[in-house]
């Protein structure tokens, strides 16, 4: 996933930096961050519903216009993947990590 997720990211960046006509990308850039948002959003919520549905396909395809749409914001707000690894990584070493909320309705 780290290739994937940084060639990604690269070439979000390298877009931006060198813009194509019609690129959905610099579109998006283009529009700013108020329609980068509304577009994860979008993404977000048809990965809900991919994942209620019974098909996988659906949902693999889901889940990567979702980290497509998160990486263009990420590029747009400055944030690396590098970053984002880092982050995940510190998480993955902590543990009875239950938010108290959490413990009361497991449910949630």
């Amino acid at each position: 996933m780290q290739d994937a997720f940084d060639s990604l990211y690269r070439t979000i960046t390298h877009r931006v930096e060198n813009p194509i006509d019609g690129s959905y990308t610099c579109y998006l850039f283009g529009k700013g961050l108020d329609k980068i948002l509304k577009k994860v959003g979008e993404e977000a919520a048809e990965t809900i519903i991919a994942a209620k549905n019974a098909d996988h396909k659906q949902l693999i395809d889901e889940i990567g216009d979702l980290i497509y749409h998160v990486e263009i914001l990420m590029a747009f707000k400055g944030v690396t993947p590098e970053e984002i690894r880092t982050e995940l990584l510190h998480r993955a070493h902590k543990s009875g990590n239950l938010k108290p909320e959490h413990q009361t309705d497991k449910d949630t």
